[in-house]
């Protein structure tokens, strides 16, 4: 409104305060109804010579035009009226309408031309704009740090503050580099943006300042926030979304890279568990091998390996640790510290091994291998460490249906005489002596020794064999767990 206003060729007289001219103009309508509204979307500058306004109606003419948003009013004087009736001009200044005066000598055509240009040179100023910025952040793209100065170029070319995240929501890159203690007050905003499916984007108002936020493509591999004082128009959304494509591209590379090393990590895992020496190479791979002596966790289930490798990757603490991908599972090398927080991690089995060397990782392996297997099963916990198994048992590695139907086969001929099985285990118990069994029985030795050759009889097997008294103890132990 204000460039109309100050356009010497139509000679307009602008009765509104310099606030209200700041008003975008989107079109040009005329009309000379009582009530145009209908035919008005909003942003129009609207001319009309008053053919049927009388002062008794210009404030509801005005509350109307204002009720749909138009972006000012022209009034044409020496036609139906010979100045701009002071009725008029007092309910648009009521209601904050700029209010154009147009004399005579100016037709109607020539307002809609002069906005028609301006609006064409508008948006031709605008492409080439866009066009220049989409071609500066394509070389930074193809830069050696190709991330990083596109977020500088994208902060240079709006005069903003940029931030780009990873998937999780960490910051990556920033500038200026003082942008970073803002990530803090849009952590909630990011999450919400985590939150959902497919291409996502976001604007909010944080501090009084205008906020972009979008995730870099479908999978979210990370996400672009954009910020400043001034409103971003419409072609500084074109420039943001053009710098989210070359991000969204080479966050696909990085992965792509990230998926290469991870697949050399397994096969160095492979070649560590054969004891090759591998630890000068795996620098080159951003793989660092935690100090000995370690801790060997395998993590299975509740997620695909690869994806919870990623999320791992991210997440993880900065201290060495040492993942990759080993026969469907995720097997991590950590000291302590690290094993401790990869213990929390929610939705997966862990086993974890004793500490060993690189000689012995095979052997802390298997070890994390037989506990994994362990976690989870029969009420156990999710985390199981292989220290743990020898106060669990052996039948901590037997699944429990398997273990169930040993027993019950094993014991079946003696299982209906409820005598004949307490008197086995407690012989059992007292490691086949005769007198301490028979005293914790009540019986005398030869009563409990007629009871095990009646045993030996139904079960067709001598007692005599450690085999056999080792799998009729295992096999009485299964039948005597809680809620069985």
């Amino acid at each position: 409104m204000r460039e109309l206003a100050a356009d010497r060729a139509l000679g307009l007289v602008a009765h509104a305060g310099a606030e209200a001219l700041e008003r975008p103009i989107s079109w040009v309508h005329g009309s000379e109804l009582d009530d145009p509204t209908p035919f008005l979307e909003g942003g129009e500058l609207l001319l009309t010579t008053g053919l049927s306004l009388r002062p008794e109606n210009c404030a509801e003419f005005v509350d109307r035009l204002t009720g749909v948003g138009v972006a000012g009013l022209g009034f044409g004087v020496g036609l139906s009226h010979e100045r701009v009736p002071p009725a008029l001009e007092e309910a648009a200044a009521r209601a904050g309408l700029p209010l154009l005066e147009v004399p005579r000598r100016t037709p109607f055509i020539a307002i809609s031309k002069a906005v028609s240009r301006a609006i064409a040179a508008e948006e031709y100023a605008g492409l080439r704009r866009t066009s220049r910025a989409q071609h500066e952040l394509a070389r930074a793209a193809g830069t050696a740090h190709g991330l990083a100065a596109v977020v500088r170029k994208l902060s240079s070319l709006l005069d903003a503050w940029v931030l780009l995240l990873d998937a999780a929501g960490g910051l990556m890159h920033v500038a200026p580099a003082s942008a970073a203690s803002r990530l803090p007050a849009l952590a909630a905003d990011v999450d919400r943006l985590r939150a959902k499916k497919g291409l996502a984007a976001a604007g909010v108002s944080v501090a009084g300042q205008e906020v972009s936020m979008q995730a870099l493509g479908g999978r979210a591999r990370g996400f672009l926030v954009v910020g400043r004082d001034e409103p971003l128009g419409t072609t500084d959304h074109h420039v943001i979304n053009s710098a989210a494509s070359l991000l969204t591209l080479a966050l696909e590379q990085v992965e792509a890279l990230g998926s290469a090393r991870r697949r050399l990590r397994s096969g160095f895992l492979r070649l560590m568990l054969r004891g090759e020496p591998v630890r000068d190479v795996l620098g080159d791979l951003h793989a660092e091998l935690p100090p000995e002596p370690v801790r060997v966790l395998v993590l299975r289930g509740g997620r695909d390996p690869d994806e919870l490798l990623q999320w791992l990757e991210t997440e993880k603490p900065s201290s060495p640790m040492f993942l990759a991908e080993h026969d469907g599972a995720v097997v991590a090398l950590a000291a302590e510290s690290g094993a401790d927080w990869l213990t929390g991690v929610p939705g997966v089995r862990i086993g974890v091994s004793d500490p060993c060397g690189e000689a012995g990782l095979a052997d802390g392996l298997r070890q994390a291998w037989q506990a994994a297997d362990a976690a989870g099963r029969g009420g156990a916990a999710a985390v199981v460490r292989f220290g743990e198994l020898a106060g669990g048992g052996l039948l901590r590695l037997v699944p429990d249906g398997d273990a169930r139907a040993f027993a019950e086969a094993l014991l079946q001929p003696v299982r209906s005489n409820e005598v004949l099985v307490e008197s086995l285990r407690e012989w059992l118990a007292q490691h086949g002596q005769w007198d301490p069994a028979a005293g914790r029985l009540g019986v005398h030795r030869h009563t409990l020794r007629n009871r095990m050759r009646k045993v030996e009889d139904l079960l067709g097997r001598s007692l005599d064999q450690p085999g056999v008294r080792a799998e009729l103890w295992l096999a009485l132990q299964v039948l005597d767990r809680p809620g069985r």
